[in-house]
């Protein structure tokens, strides 16, 4: 990476604010992203749950019946 310089005047030479600046301004997307894409696998989890607490039910209720 070429040498750049910050608004202060300081030499940054491997242009790492730069890259933290690209990485800082793009995160709030990756986030938003990342948040729809774990509700998916959160949901699936709530209903395997649900699924699983009504076979137990149903098991218990047909044992005792």
């Amino acid at each position: 990476m070429a040498n750049t310089q910050d608004p202060q005047g300081h030499q940054d030479p491997a242009g790492s604010t730069q890259m933290f600046r690209a990485f800082v301004d793009e995160a709030p997307q990756g986030r938003q992203q990342q948040a729809a894409a774990s509700s998916g696998p959160r949901l699936g989890l709530i209903v395997g749950v649900i699924v699983a607490v009504a076979v137990v039910a149903a098991v218990a209720w047909l044992a005792l019946k």
